[in-house]
């Protein structure tokens, strides 16, 4: 009950807190469909950062205090973000498809390898992008490669999932994305009921209670999953593990984790999203 309460009052809050006026969209560089390259500064060697398709890509550029691109950019790179656009442009694709028809083309674009920089199923994206055109670099943030080494109980709750869904994501031509928040809680929802109850201890003009408001608004946002793209995570990916067992055919090849550039793979011991067993 004492926890009940403490999640209950944080929700409260939660809901109460003010939300920042969101930042205009910054400049296009190239466009691929409904897929587009935008220039958050700095000069130097190109560094495409590319997001999950799952939730908004501006989890890179959160704001000022947490910006992974702006970090980038006083580095000495140019950071370029990739903005997958809307679901309805891009509602043909596959996982694999999004690599070839939009990845891809907007690499080329640049005119030059970049150092190639993803997040989450963005990095699992850019590791296959990398088998395929020359890129300088790669670096993966929290990625999935190696899918099998999932905890089987996980990899059944998404097929379960998945199962009971599968009408709706029929119909809609889509996985929506709170079927997918909700199957991301269910891998540990003693910690979303945790997270509100600490965020109920915060000063709400704290650096750590803006935090969480910003990050829970991106959780709870997002473009659906194109159906040809969530069959394949869920059924490809998740369910044979076509990338750990270097099955993956992406543009026609079958690409693998042992790629011939520099590269970085960060995970967290602590990830139920993706393990660092599961990491290139």
């Amino acid at each position: 009950p004492e926890a009940a309460r403490a999640a209950l009052a944080g929700l409260r809050a939660y809901e109460r807190a003010p939300r920042r006026e969101r930042p205009p969209a910054k400049p296009e560089i190239a466009r691929v469909g409904g897929a587009a390259l935008r220039d958050h500064g700095g000069d130097g060697l190109p560094a495409v950062l590319v997001p999950s398709l799952i939730n908004p890509p501006r989890i890179l550029d959160l704001y000022e205090e947490a910006s992974l691109t702006l970090a980038i950019a006083r580095m000495g790179r140019r950071a370029i973000l990739l903005d997958w656009g809307t679901a309805d442009e891009r509602s043909a694709l596959s996982v694999a498809g999004h690599v070839e028809e939009l990845l891809l083309p907007l690499l080329r674009s640049i005119g030059e390898p970049a150092a190639v920089i993803g997040y989450c199923l963005g990095g699992t994206m850019a590791i296959a992008a990398a088998n395929i055109t020359p890129v300088e670099q790669v670096v993966t943030i929290a990625a999935p490669w190696h899918f099998a080494n999932y905890p089987e109980q996980s990899r059944s709750a998404l097929k379960d999932m998945w199962r009971h869904s599968q009408g709706a994501a029929n119909t809609l031509h889509s996985l929506p994305m709170e079927v997918l928040q909700a199957a991301f809680w269910s891998l540990d929802p003693e910690r979303t009921v945790r997270k509100f109850a600490d965020f109920s201890r915060l000063d709400p003009d704290s650096p750590d209670s803006r935090r969480f408001v910003e990050l829970e608004e991106w959780a709870n946002e997002g473009e659906a999953l194109p159906h040809p793209a969530a069959k394949e995570l869920i059924e490809d990916l998740f369910g044979r593990d076509l990338p750990g067992s270097g099955t993956w055919q992406v543009g026609g090849r079958i690409v693998t984790d042992a790629i011939s550039v520099p590269a970085l793979h960060l995970i967290s011991e602590h990830d139920r999203i993706a393990p660092a067993a599961t990491a290139a």
